[in-house]
């Protein structure tokens, strides 16, 4: 059961970390295992904003050579590497394939080059190198391509996160398990300011509506978007620090002339780069990217951004011949880039992280600009280093590189996973949807559900997930509503209906064994429509 320490106001920890989104998770990791006191709060769930909503990849930034970013691609590359180590189950390589056409700003020679420089960089990966192929090779890998001014293509490798929910969430169980707290719903208000010294916040309980106080020698602000939105609750002039991009994806079924890889392309209208990538037994289509400077708490895809990803596909892929009844669903989220003007284009804007030191105006005070889900340990490690530096303390050894996350704590994660299978006699597709969602936590899922045989029941029909998931999510992994059980625990809410077919079996499960009355088990589903509908999944859309 969730509840604020009753001490909390007589503590005084090392660093409080304001956002649970990868970098704000990243950090509390990092800083909890070398033995600093960490607290950890977010005003929302875990990873309930920008880390949800990205294009899923963990990549070395191929494009970002174009703008001269050398030093990004090679960290992007080194730490690619790093996670396919530390969260097997959760990142995994990924083939992609570039076509050129005569039409494309970047023709072969450009590609080739990029690719050359790209595998140079890569120098110690796993991954295999890049081919050029021929016309004809691209269309026997990907048939479905618009051949109309095909020059040929190239394969290469990334990886992907399919579920960047749960790496993000396996951070934050990490810190814990190395002494941090983490609080979600917990809205920071106010700052505890001493003429120059920033010394602690005021925080709302949202679950219980009550307000208070923790105190820290230093405090990170990595609430991502809402830094420059919870800089303004300092009542002292800070700069802007965030100029905030849009990307929108959408969801469809598997389409005529759907590539079996992910599809890396040029989109006509603007030459901009999109992917179109097999994710969760679907497609993922993406992204824009568009200044951005409303309304942070509730971000929809537009009509126009919905529009250009349907015409962009179509386009690549003719027979796909997708239009709006094809939509699933569409997310979008916004990237926490640093502001430089109001008119510099999204595309230019660096893809690099920084680390804000307010002092010596405020000192004790940190914030987080920028960051991706690929760099997110790098970024991590850099700012704990930046806080024993203030703590004036000897910063120990940071283990994040070689230490494995939760659900990947073993020797031989592929043994593991064989070993499970054998053990449980699960069907395969229930076994691997375990795997890879909770990694070797899975077997804590099924030994939960030994003791009531009734939560091996799948209460999802479109996924497979069983009742012993959503008893894990609220008991061992800081879920603490039907909306955080199904968006980002058990990964329902990423299904073909947008969670909305197991909503009513899930909170009849949550009834029976989490104690839930009548009215929070109706609440809790209503709850969650409300906010599945900013996703215009197509199931509501059709009930208008």
């Amino acid at each position: 059961m969730r509840a604020i320490p009753s001490d909390i106001k007589d503590k005084t920890f090392d660093v409080i970390i304001i956002g649970a989104g990868i970098n704000g998770a990243g950090i509390a990791r990092d800083a909890a295992m070398r033995g600093l006191k960490v607290l950890l709060l977010d005003k929302g769930d875990i990873a309930s904003g920008t880390s949800s909503w990205s294009t899923r990849l963990i990549h070395g930034g191929l494009r970002y050579l174009e703008h001269g970013e050398i030093g990004l691609v090679r960290e992007s590359l080194r730490e690619r590497e790093r996670l396919l180590h530390i969260a097997p189950h959760l990142v995994k390589p990924l083939p992609l394939l570039i076509p050129i056409y005569k039409q494309n700003r970047r023709g072969p020679f450009t590609i080739r080059a990029g690719m050359i420089l790209y595998d140079l960089l890569s120098f110690d990966k796993s991954l295999s190198l890049h081919r050029m192929l021929s016309r004809e090779e691209a269309v026997r890998l990907a048939p479905g391509l618009n051949r109309e001014g095909l020059r040929g293509a190239a394969l290469y490798r990334d990886a992907q996160v399919e579920y960047a929910e749960r790496l993000v969430l396996e951070n934050v169980l990490s810190a814990i398990e190395h002494g941090a707290q983490a609080l979600t719903y917990a809205r920071v208000d106010r700052f505890i300011v001493d003429d120059d010294s920033l010394r602690g916040i005021e925080f709302t309980d949202l679950i219980a509506k009550r307000v208070h106080t923790a105190r820290a020698q230093i405090v990170v602000n990595a609430s991502g978007p809402w830094v420059d939105d919870l800089l303004g609750r300092m009542k002292r002039y800070t700069p802007r620090l965030i100029g905030g991009t849009k990307g929108s994806h959408i969801i469809v079924e598997k389409f005529s002339g759907a590539p079996s890889n992910a599809l890396y392309t040029e989109a006509a209208e603007d030459g901009r780069p999109f992917f179109i990538i097999p994710w969760n037994n679907l497609y993922l289509i993406g992204t824009t990217d568009i200044a951005y400077n409303d309304e942070l708490d509730c971000i929809e895809a537009s009509a126009h951004e919905i529009a250009y990803l349907l015409r962009e596909t179509n386009r690549v892929i003719p027979s796909a011949a997708l239009d709006r009844a094809s939509i699933l669903y569409t997310y979008s989220g916004i990237r926490p880039l640093p502001f430089v003007s109001d008119h510099d284009p999204p595309a230019s804007i660096t893809r690099r992280h920084f680390i804000h030191d307010h002092a010596p105006a405020l000192k004790g005070f940190i914030s987080i600009i920028g960051g991706k889900l690929t760099t997110y340990r790098n970024l991590s490690e850099q700012a704990v280093n930046l806080i024993f530096n203030k703590l004036k303390r000897r910063a120990t050894k940071c283990r994040t590189a070689e230490e494995k996350l939760p659900g990947a704590k073993t020797e031989n994660f592929a043994a593991f996973s064989e070993q499970f299978k054998v053990e449980n006699n699960l069907h395969e597709p229930a076994a691997s949807r375990l795997l890879r969602i909770y990694g070797t936590r899975a077997r804590e899922v099924i030994n939960l559900a030994y003791k009531d045989r009734e939560l091996l029941s799948p209460f999802s029909r479109l996924t497979g997930a069983i009742g012993a998931e959503i008893l894990f999510s609220f008991e061992s992994e800081l879920a603490v509503t039907l909306t955080d059980c199904l968006m980002r625990r058990t990964l329902v809410g990423l299904d073909a209906a947008a969670g909305l077919d197991a909503v009513e079996a899930a909170a009849r499960i949550a009834r029976k064994y989490l104690g839930w009355d009548e009215t929070r088990a109706a609440h809790e589903a209503s709850e969650y429509r409300n906010y599945i509908r900013r996703f215009q999944p197509l199931e509501l859309r059709e009930s208008y």
